[in-house]
């Protein structure tokens, strides 16, 4: 095992993620969260997909759903980008 990072599994840098908030949020947020569209699930969350430079740019959505007072339901990585 090695000590360098790999770029195909570096969790610090580019990947796409999807945050799950609670409650259905009308499509005037999806600008607010830097996506196009947000996408409703019947579980009754609002998914936000979006490629995130950096684990920095990830923190600062979640802050704004943490000063917007929305309750957090997950986060996960779903894909890693690749850098050029």
């Amino acid at each position: 095992m090695s000590d360098t990072p790999n770029k195909r599994t570096d969790q610090h840098g580019p990947g796409t993620y999807e945050v799950r908030i609670a409650g259905h949020l009308g499509q005037r947020w999806a600008e607010r969260f830097g996506v196009p569209s947000l996408a409703h699930d019947d579980d009754g969350t609002t998914v936000i997909r979006r490629v995130f430079a950096d684990q920095a740019a990830l923190h600062g959505l979640l802050q704004t759903v943490r000063d917007l007072g929305l309750p957090l339901v997950s986060v996960t990585r779903i894909g890693i980008e690749q850098q050029t």
